[in-house]
C-alpha cells in the first residue's frame, strides 16, 4: 500500500485515518478562519490529523445564479491565512488548467472535482506540479474505472495520489454509495478517502440547487470507517441551513467532535485488530 505524505500527515497503510474538512465554499475570511480554528482544536483533542478544505470557486453549481465563492486570487489568499495562522495543510478544487500554477503555490493538496475526473489536460497539469492530488471518482464511473485517471496522473511521474469515493448516480436526483468501491479502489495501491457529505447530496434535488440528507452522514461514515479507509471527507458549516453552498448535505460544526470520536474508534479497531482490513 502506497503511503502519501502531506506536510506532517501520512495517508495509507495502517496509519490512522485523516480528516479532510471545512466549508463547501469560502464565504467570508472571518468565518473560514473561525471554522479552521474550531476544527483544529477538535482534531487535536482527539489525536486526529486534519487537512482544511474550502473551495475558492464552485464552477459546477446547478444554477448560473448560485454562489460560487470569492474566486481564485481572494480564495487562495484566505487559504494562505489558514495555513499560516493554524499550521494546517489546505486543499481546494482546481477546475481549469489556467488555475493550476497559482493553486499549486498555496495548496498542499490539489483536488480534481468528480465531474472533471476524466479531463486529461487538467489531470496531467495537476500531476505535473508534483503536489499531492485528490482525485474524486466521477459519479458516472465504476470504481475500477478510476485506474484511467490514475494513469494520467502517473504519466507525469507523480504518485502522490489520493482517491475519493463520493457516491454514484443512481437515478433522478439521487446518489448511492456502494461500499465495495472503497475496497476496489484501494486495490490500486493508493489511499482511499470517503466523502460522506457529498455521498448524501441530492444533485438538483431542490430545483435550482442541490439538496441533501445530512441525517445519513454518520451512518455512512461509520460504515466506511469499518472498511479501513485512509481518510474521511466532511463538508462542515456553523449553520448549514444558512450556508451559501451545499448546506443540506453539510455537517453542523457542533456535531463534528462527537461523530469523529465514534469514527476514530471504528478506525482504531480495524487498523490495529485486522491486518489489511479493506482487503
Amino acid at each position: 500500500m502506497q503511503t502519501v505524505a502531506v506536510d506532517k500527515l501520512r495517508f495509507g497503510g495502517d496509519k490512522p485515518l485523516v480528516l479532510i474538512a471545512g466549508p463547501c465554499a469560502i464565504e467570508t475570511e472571518t468565518m473560514t478562519l473561525r471554522i479552521a480554528e474550531r476544527l483544529k482544536r477538535i482534531t487535536e483533542d482527539l489525536g486526529c490529523g486534519l487537512v482544511f478544505k474550502a473551495s475558492y470557486d464552485k464552477a459546477n453549481r446547478t444554477s448560473v445564479t448560485s454562489y460560487r465563492g470569492p474566486g481564485l486570487d481572494e480564495g487562495l489568499r484566505i487559504l494562505q491565512q489558514v495555513k499560516e495562522q493554524f499550521e494546517l495543510p489546505v486543499l481546494s478544487d482546481v477546475h481549469d488548467v489556467s488555475q493550476v500554477a497559482a493553486a499549486a503555490e498555496i495548496l498542499d493538496i490539489l483536488q480534481i472535482p468528480a465531474f472533471l475526473s476524466r479531463q486529461t489536460d487538467l489531470l496531467v497539469a495537476v500531476g505535473a506540479t508534483g503536489k499531492a492530488v485528490n482525485l474524486k471518482k466521477g459519479q458516472f464511473l465504476a470504481p475500477w474505472d478510476i485506474e484511467h485517471g490514475i494513469g494520467k496522473l502517473e504519466s507525469t511521474g507523480n504518485q502522490r495520489i489520493l482517491l475519493t469515493e463520493r457516491g454514484v448516480s443512481f437515478g433522478y436526483n439521487n446518489l448511492v454509495t456502494d461500499m465495495r468501491s472503497l475496497v476496489i479502489m484501494r486495490e490500486t495501491g493508493y489511499p482511499v478517502i470517503f466523502d460522506a457529505t457529498h455521498a448524501v447530496q441530492l444533485p438538483g434535488g431542490a430545483g435550482g440547487a442541490s439538496s441533501g440528507q445530512r441525517q445519513y452522514v454518520g451512518a455512512l461514515s461509520r460504515a466506511a470507517a469499518a472498511t479501513g479507509i485512509d481518510g474521511l471527507f466532511w463538508e462542515v458549516h456553523e449553520n448549514p441551513d444558512q450556508a451559501l453552498c451545499d448546506g443540506p448535505n453539510s455537517l453542523p460544526l457542533d456535531q463534528v467532535k462527537g461523530l469523529l470520536q465514534q469514527i476514530l474508534a471504528f478506525d482504531s479497531v480495524f487498523k490495529q485488530g485486522v491486518t489489511g482490513a479493506v482487503n
